[in-house]
C-alpha cells in the first residue's frame, strides 16, 4: 500500500516491463523441477503444461520467497512477479495491453481504479473455489465476479502524540480542526493526490466528507492550504522526512498515513503516534484473471491460493495491510495498536471513475495557488 502513483504519466506509460521471479531466484521460473499436480488439474496429470504464472502487480508486492516456494510445491506452478508501478499504473497497463496481455493474473487493483479495468473488459470472470471467510464483505457491487478482494487498509491522519504532549497542545481530532484552528498552522504534511496512492486516498476522503457533511471538498482544501499544509510527492517523503516520528527527524507532527502506522512506532510498550479514526478512507486491493492469459488455469490457482490462510497471514508483516480473511492471524502489536475506523469515508468506484481526472485537476489548481 505504501507506494507512489503517477496518474498523469500512467496514461502514456511505457509498456516495456522488467519481470523478475521471486520464487526460485534464477530469473527463469520455467525451469521449475516441481512435478506436483496443480489445483484443479485433471486426475493423473503429473504436472501442468505451462508451469509459469506471470503476475502483474504493483511495486509494493512483497511476499517471502519461501511462501512462493510453498505455492509451487502445492500447485506445480512457479510465480513470475512483474512489478508494474502503482495501482494506477497497473490498471492503465492492463487497459493499454488489452488483447495482448503481459501476464496471467493481476494483484493490486484497488477500489479507486477497479471500475476502470472492469469497464474496459480486460479481466475474465472467476470466483475462487474457497473464498477467504469474510472476504465477501469487501466485494465490489459491480464487477465483483472479475475482482476478488484480498486485503484492505485505511489511510488516515496520524499525529505524533509525544510532540503534542511535550508542547502541551491539545492534538487535533477531526478534519475540521486541521483546516480551521490556528494552533495547527504549518504542522501538517501530506502526499500529493496526483503523485501518491495514499495522497489520492486523502483527496477521496475529503470528497467522501463532502458527501456526508455537505461541505465542498474544494473549499476544505483551500482552508488546509491557508493553514499551511505541506504537500510532498509521496508517502515516503511525507512520513520519513517531514513527520516528526519519521526517519528524517522532521518538524511536522501531523501526517497522512495509515491506521496501521501506530503499530510501527511502539516504544516501551506504548505507541508514540495515533491515527485519527474519524478521518479515514478505506482502500481494498483485488486480484483477477487477465483476459487472454496464456496460463488461465495457473492464474486461477494463484488467486485461489491468495485466499488461503498462509498468504492471508503473511499480508500484515509484508505489505502492511489487513487480510480480508476473518481467520487470518494478526501480529500482536497490530491487535493492540492498529485500531480501525468504524465508519471510514467512502466514494463509490463509479463516482471515482467518472470524476477522478476532474478532481485531480481541480486539486492541483487549488494547492498550486
Amino acid at each position: 500500500m505504501r507506494r507512489t502513483t503517477h496518474l498523469t504519466a500512467a496514461i502514456a506509460v511505457t509498456l516495456t516491463l522488467a519481470g523478475c521471479s521471486l520464487s526460485d531466484g534464477d530469473g527463469d521460473s520455467s525451469d521449475s523441477k516441481s512435478t506436483a499436480a496443480p489445483q484443479g488439474a485433471t486426475t493423473g496429470s503429473a504436472a501442468p503444461a505451462n508451469k509459469t504464472v506471470t503476475l502483474i502487480t504493483h511495486d509494493s508486492f512483497n511476499v517471502p520467497k519461501p511462501l512462493l516456494a510453498q505455492f509451487t510445491k502445492e500447485t506445480g506452478y512457479t510465480v513470475k512477479v512483474t512489478p508494474s508501478g502503482d495501482a494506477g499504473q497497473v490498471a492503465n497497463k492492463l487497459v493499454l495491453t488489452k488483447g495482448s496481455p503481459l501476464g496471467d493474473a493481476v494483484f493490486g487493483i484497488d477500489n479507486t481504479f477497479a471500475s476502470r479495468v472492469i469497464s474496459e473488459g480486460v479481466l475474465d470472470a472467476y470466483t475462487p473455489k474457497t473464498p477467504a471467510p469474510g472476504g465477501s464483505a469487501y466485494a465490489l457491487k459491480d464487477g465483483g465476479d472479475q475482482l476478488t478482494p484480498v486485503d484492505y487498509a485505511n489511510t488516515c491522519v496520524n499525529i505524533d502524540t509525544t510532540w503534542f504532549a511535550k508542547k502541551k497542545i491539545a492534538p487535533p481530532k477531526t478534519f475540521d480542526d486541521l483546516a480551521s484552528k490556528r494552533e495547527y498552522k504549518n504542522l501538517m504534511v501530506v502526499p500529493g493526490a496526483p503523485t501518491s496512492s495514499p495522497g489520492l486516498a486523502m483527496l477521496l476522503a475529503t470528497v467522501g466528507r463532502e458527501h456526508r457533511d455537505g461541505t465542498g471538498w474544494q473549499a476544505y482544501w483551500k482552508w488546509l492550504v491557508a493553514n499551511g499544509v505541506k504537500i510532498t510527492s509521496g508517502w515516503e517523503d511525507a512520513y520519513n522526512v517531514d513527520f516528526t516520528q519519521g526517519e528524517g527527524k522532521g518538524d511536522r507532527p501531523i501526517v497522512w498515513s495509515y491506521d496501521t502506522s501506530p503499530a510501527f512506532t511502539v516504544k516501551d510498550g506504548k505507541s508514540t503516534t495515533a491515527a485519527l479514526l474519524d478521518t479515514c478512507f478505506r482502500q481494498v486491493e483485488y486480484s483477477g484473471v487477465i483476459k487472454g492469459a496464456k496460463n488461465p488455469t495457473g492464474a486461477k490457482a494463484l488467486i485461489d491460493w491468495m485466499q488461503g490462510k498462509a498468504f492471508q497471514d503473511a499480508l500484515p508483516t509484508n505489505m502492511y495491510v489487513f487480510p480480508v480473511s476473518k481467520s487470518a492471524t494478526l501480529p500482536a502489536d497490530w491487535q493492540k495498536f492498529a485500531k480501525q475506523p468504524t465508519k471510514p469515508y467512502d466514494v463509490s468506484p463509479a463516482d471515482i471513475a467518472k470524476n477522478r481526472q476532474t478532481w485531480l485537476t481541480e486539486w492541483q489548481d487549488i494547492v498550486s495557488k
